[in-house]
């Protein structure tokens, strides 16, 4: 497509009334039209006719049509030569064509990598963020997996036990435990979260085993101090109610794992989330006090922003981590709670506490 001669003069009609009618401002006012006219005129170009630029846009001929007319107006200039048997661009047009190329070109390239991106195979980078425990003993190991099967998807692990923010901190899939009230996020509860009062067999031949809360006083207490700098007050449930109850404890600590080891040690009772201890009591290295008193309405959660357009590679993490996690053993069985289902060891630890005091 050429553009004719005699067209050419007006190069400088287009120059002077761009400056003089056209202002920026006014350009700004009216970009819907600006831009509907440019895709109609690129893909009249890249067609060659109207009716085949409509039957791509999916619009009428005359739409189209009009859509340049418009451009044409508001630019002071004329882009196409067009007649009954022919279309070529003018002086003017090849002019404008080809400063907008490049511009159209990385617009339809952006519009075509994130199709790829929601719809393509999983692919790009995705920002994870979890407390530090469970990001460690849990997330972590399953990411290994995840990372055979979708290559393309480089991670990025955060652990910290601050509650994450989506927007200034850049995550895409955060893991929250406990009780979920911020409404601005989409929370899938991956499990319920249990927590049990847990002590070590040689902890309960010394001390015995509580049976009430309020014998909790008598007790050695291993606090948890959480990233705002407030102790974690342990919570039970007594007749569908829910109590709380802040013991003084002889050592506190800020990571979970540490106030695990303290309990394994003997060095006193501490309230431990399920995931942390489940294999613990099949092993029989510690025992759980009050199991009747459990709280029932904590939960591990899987977070994002946003059910709508979510990008392939958040919707197949999503679906992977909340499959691989139900399949784990994070619950503890409710036989495990019961004395007489307890392994033989630390039943006859109990016993033989229970019968010093």
């Amino acid at each position: 497509m050429s553009a004719p001669s005699s067209t050419a003069s007006s190069s400088s009609t287009l120059s002077a009334s761009s400056t003089s009618s056209t202002s920026p401002d006014a350009l700004a006012s009216s970009f819907a039209t600006s831009y509907a006219g440019v895709v109609a005129f690129m893909t009249v170009v890249a067609e060659g006719s109207f009716a085949k630029a409509g039957d791509r846009l999916g619009i009428g001929r005359s739409a189209v049509s009009r859509a340049i007319q418009k451009l044409e107006t508001q630019l002071g200039a004329r882009l196409l030569s067009r007649t009954t048997r022919s279309l070529a661009l003018t002086r003017e047009g090849e002019l404008f064509h080809g400063r907008c190329q490049p511009g159209v070109a990385q617009i339809s390239q952006a519009l075509e990598d994130l199709r790829e991106l929601r719809d393509g195979p999983p692919s790009g980078r995705l920002r994870i963020c979890a407390t530090v425990d469970f990001g460690r003993r849990i997330v972590a190991p399953l990411l290994r997996e995840f990372s055979a099967r979708y290559p393309d998807v480089t991670l990025d692990l955060v652990l910290s036990d601050a509650p994450a923010d989506f927007t200034s901190d850049r995550v895409d899939v955060a893991f929250r435990n406990g009780r979920m009230e911020d409404s601005q996020i989409i929370a899938r509860q991956i499990v319920p979260m249990q927590l049990l009062v847990c002590a070590s067999p040689a902890y309960v031949r010394a001390r015995s085993m509580p049976t009430s809360i309020e014998a909790l006083a008598q007790h050695d207490c291993v606090n948890f101090r959480a990233a705002s700098g407030r102790v974690f007050e342990w919570e039970f449930k007594v007749q569908g109610e829910l109590r709380k109850f802040a013991p003084q404890s002889r050592i506190t600590f800020n990571d979970a794992d540490l106030v695990l080891q303290a309990v394994l040690q003997g060095q006193g009772l501490a309230q431990l989330a399920g995931y942390q201890v489940c294999q613990l009591l099949r092993e029989g290295r510690l025992l759980v006090c009050m199991p009747e008193y459990a709280p029932d309405d904590r939960g591990h959660y899987i977070c994002y922003l946003s059910r709508q357009h979510l990008p392939s590679r958040i919707r197949v993490f999503v679906d992977h981590m909340t499959a691989a996690i139900r399949a784990s053993e994070l619950q503890c069985a409710d036989g495990f709670l019961d004395l007489a289902s307890l392994p033989s060891a630390t039943s006859a630890a109990i016993g033989a506490a229970q019968s010093t005091v």
